[in-house]
């Protein structure tokens, strides 16, 4: 009996084991389906891949980073940034008054180089005079008069390249409205206010009041500071820092080298939305988006301290039958300006190169013949970028009273080292004597022919 249970009970465990293959038994239809899907999902894998790789062989071909990524996203290639030239623009900030007038507050002309990554802000102030005959001049004839006759951008932009000589294709108006946005979008604006500023215009519904020193900046005080030019005393900047229009420019620049620094920075990247949208809303241009679009990728990673600013050069004056003041331009010195903000500099960038190339080789590519004049008689441009406005009539007056000849003084973009430029290849032993007087200072080589100057000084927050 006990047989014959052992036996029954192994044919038990044998026909379970049946069963239980019989159960998870596949189907062969199904095999095949899973091994499809397997070469299927091996494929897809394998073009990601590719894909990825050759993304980020074309990031790394587009200079890499966040330009790289953002190049490579646009469809470009390594030889896009090279076949792009200059950008340039006239800026209008415009703001309207109780009677609805337009008012033109700042002229511009704006220009960006991918390719060197420098950058020029230069100012025309409001009251240039754009007729023919200064003696007889009137507000109506100022270029700031222009606009608001018919609005029409483009009466603007043919004075300003009768002036320039730069036949600027392309205009942006700011309304005053979306300059306050634009600066509460990306949280304010880091701003060293340089004078007690305090003002009221009930006529255009202004009102500036805003106290000297560092500060955060919204939009209502922004546009308070740009458009300061004095305070209700008749008292303004100061003669050395450009007093009235020409300090109400200079802040303009300054200002604007701040926003795009906190434009740039990582948290607004991911407001760029809002911003187009404040753009869209208070911006009339003529620019199209698809001649623009190529220099974004480059211009996120824009350098400020390559930024340079200046003003058109010339004299107030209310000499004329109306003893109206309108602002003469001097053409000479206007023309060489312009040839050194937008020319000189693309080429001080390849002579920089060629002379470190040179310099490897053991060569020297400087063959014209070394300049003998004495310290008295070279003539020597200051710019201050130490950002301190002391620190500039200090300078000036230690080179004076080592008999060098200071002819031009001006401001700059703030930047860290000062810098000695070499323009009309002027002897070392004049430009080491420079350096000892300041006690700072790279000499640096940036011939320039058309430069009426024979020695550029920057002056950076290195001195003291």
């Amino acid at each position: 009996m006990k047989e014959k249970n052992k036996n029954k009970r192994e044919n038990n465990k044998g026909n379970t084991k049946k069963t239980n293959r019989t159960k998870v038994k596949t189907n062969p239809n199904t095999k095949k389906k899973k091994k499809k899907w397997k070469k299927v999902l091996l494929i897809i894998l394998l073009i990601l891949l590719i894909a990825g790789g050759v993304f980020a062989y074309k990031v790394y071909k587009n200079g890499g980073g966040l330009t790289g990524i953002l190049a490579t996203a646009v469809g470009h290639d390594e030889n896009t940034k090279k076949e792009l030239g200059e950008f340039r623009c006239l800026v209008l900030g415009i703001s309207t008054d109780e009677e609805g007038a337009l008012l033109t507050d700042t002229i511009m002309v704006a220009s960006y180089n991918p390719n060197t990554q420098k950058a020029t802000l230069l100012s025309i102030p409001r009251d240039t005079y754009t007729g023919k005959n200064p003696s007889k001049a009137t507000a109506y004839e100022k270029i700031n008069s222009l606009y608001s006759r018919k609005e029409d951008p483009q009466d603007v932009l043919d004075a300003v390249n009768d002036i320039t000589g730069l036949n600027l294709e392309y205009y942006a108006i700011v309304k005053t409205e979306g300059f306050i946005k634009l600066v509460d979008a990306i949280g304010g604006v880091t701003f060293n206010v340089p004078i007690d500023m305090d003002y009221d215009d009930p006529s255009q519904d202004l009102h500036i009041h805003l106290n000297a020193g560092e500060q955060v900046l919204d939009g209502d005080k922004a546009e308070q500071l740009v458009r300061f030019r004095h305070n209700n005393d008749g008292t303004s900047y100061s003669e050395e820092y450009g007093d009235n229009d020409l300090g109400r420019m200079r802040t303009q620049r300054e200002f604007i080298m701040a926003v795009i620094k906190q434009t740039a920075k990582a948290e607004n990247i991911f407001k760029i939305g809002q911003i187009l949208d404040v753009a869209e809303e208070n911006v009339i241009t003529n620019i199209d988006f698809n001649a623009i679009k190529d220099y974004i990728p480059y211009a996120v990673e824009f350098n400020t301290e390559d930024l340079l600013t200046a003003t058109l050069p010339g004299v107030s004056t209310n000499k004329n039958v109306a003893g109206t003041w309108v602002y003469i331009y001097d053409e000479e010195e206007t023309a060489t300006l312009i040839q050194e903000l937008f020319y000189d500099r693309d080429k001080e960038e390849e002579t920089n190169e060629e002379n470190t190339t040179n310099s490897t080789n053991e060569t020297n590519t400087i063959s014209s013949t070394i300049s003998t004049k004495s310290k008295s008689e070279i003539k020597i441009e200051v710019l201050n970028g130490t950002g301190t406005s002391s620190n500039l009539q200090e300078a000036v007056s230690a080179l004076k009273e080592e008999g060098y000849n200071v002819t031009r003084t001006g401001t700059t973009n703030t930047t860290t080292k000062t810098v000695i430029m070499n323009k009309k290849n002027i002897g070392d032993a004049i430009l080491e004597g420079i350096e000892q007087v300041l006690n700072v200072g790279t000499i640096q080589e940036s011939q320039s022919s058309s430069s009426k100057v024979d020695v550029t000084v920057i002056l950076g927050k290195d001195y003291n």
